[in-house]
């Protein structure tokens, strides 16, 4: 393990803070379990950012102190973050909205920056010339760009990072113990409707970015089928009204949960979980079903095939026709399904694990500090 950045005797230990912006499942996941690694190793954390989040992840239950950013404004809040790093030894922002308001915040100060893109922004039109600005302004003021798949840390380059560099975000692995309970996965299948059929679980924002089109499209191919397999979609998003409406007319066999905080639970109970996205650098589902021994079909997009290998039935975005024949080849292999969850167990021994995914920012923060100490 790298060395933890070592203050001179006497002095106090390292102050890092952690800038978060809207805390999705993700970024929200790794900050919480890198802080809590961080402070078990000494460090002080400090985690920047919307009181939701604190709510959503207990940052001060890991050991941090937090500092709610919930001014109206972005110049509010990039005043909240400077206050916050008074007398910190960098600031580690994670996504670029928040590496954007880091540089604001830091701007005049000799502090280094370090910025973790988790994930990327689609836009188009005029406001995709905005994002680019945004991309340029945070991967030239970072000092190191940590990108979360390898297309991540081309893009970072592209746009100008001095120092961009693949990184490990590991999330924590899923606990098994409703996997072994068949008792439990019966009555979850019984609550969702889908006790002597096929069950599907899609997880996701409801939005055009989650390839929620291609999956009803998929849906309204296998209802053909006997038994007809149920989807059903953990999530909210801008597009529910929209896609209820679809399901209701086209009656396709299809539910829309809502929002659920027992994703765990749902896999355990599913037969195939399905990641449609039109892109991902390390996907949340991904990990967890391949953690769980669930066949995955997704969506062969970023980082997702360099995450899963051959560990999951990979098809082309936007194809309905490829992600309905692999769904339904896959229903009619159970030994395929087998071998594929023996497939994504060993894959998953070869992850980064939290403990090296800490080791690993400790190292470019020791790295980082000690340059600046020479400068």
């Amino acid at each position: 393990m790298s060395s933890t950045p070592v203050p001179p005797h006497g002095q106090p230990s390292l102050h890092a803070v952690q800038v978060l912006g809207g805390g999705s499942s993700g970024s929200g996941v790794h900050v919480r379990s890198l802080s809590a690694g961080l402070v078990a190793r000494g460090l002080r954390v400090t985690v920047c950012g919307p009181w939701r989040a604190e709510h959503g992840y207990g940052f001060t239950e890991a050991g941090a102190r937090f500092a709610a950013l919930d001014a109206l404004t972005n110049a509010g809040s990039a005043a909240s973050l400077r206050t916050a790093a008074v007398g910190a030894g960098l600031v580690h922002a994670h996504g670029l909205r928040s590496g954007l308001l880091a540089a604001m915040a830091l701007r005049g100060r000799r502090i280094p920056l370090i910025v973790t893109w988790h994930t990327r922004v689609d836009a188009e039109g005029p406001r995709a010339r905005v994002v680019r600005m945004m991309e340029r302004r945070v991967a030239r003021t970072a000092a190191i760009v940590l990108g979360a798949s390898s297309d991540l840390v081309e893009r970072a380059r592209a746009r100008g990072a001095r120092d961009a560099r693949l990184a490990p975000v590991a999330v924590p692995a899923p606990r098994r113990a409703l996997e072994a309970c068949d008792g439990r996965r019966q009555k979850a299948r019984a609550e969702l409707g889908a006790v002597e059929r096929p069950l599907l679980l899609a997880v996701g924002r409801l939005e055009a970015a989650a390839g929620c089109g291609p999956l009803l499209d998929a849906a309204r191919r296998w209802r053909s089928l006997d038994p007809q397999p149920l989807l059903v979609v953990a999530g909210e998003g801008p597009d529910r009204a929209l896609l209820q409406h679809r399901i209701d007319a086209e009656g396709l066999p299809v539910r829309l949960l809502g929002r659920r905080d027992d994703v765990p639970g749902l896999l355990s109970a599913a037969d195939i979980a399905v990641l449609s996205s039109r892109w991902e650098a390390r996907s949340v589902l991904a990990q967890e079903a391949l953690h769980a021994g669930v066949p995955l079909v997704a969506t062969a997009v970023g980082g997702v095939p360099e995450l899963v290998g051959d560990a999951a039935e990979l098809v082309p975005y936007g194809d309905p026709e490829a992600l309905a024949g692999a769904v339904v080849r896959l229903l009619a292999d159970p030994v395929r399904r087998v071998r594929l969850a023996a497939s994504g167990r060993a894959r998953t021994a070869g992850w980064p694990t939290e403990d090296d995914t800490v080791a690993h920012v400790l190292s470019v923060y020791d790295e980082l500090v000690q340059t600046f100490m020479r400068q």
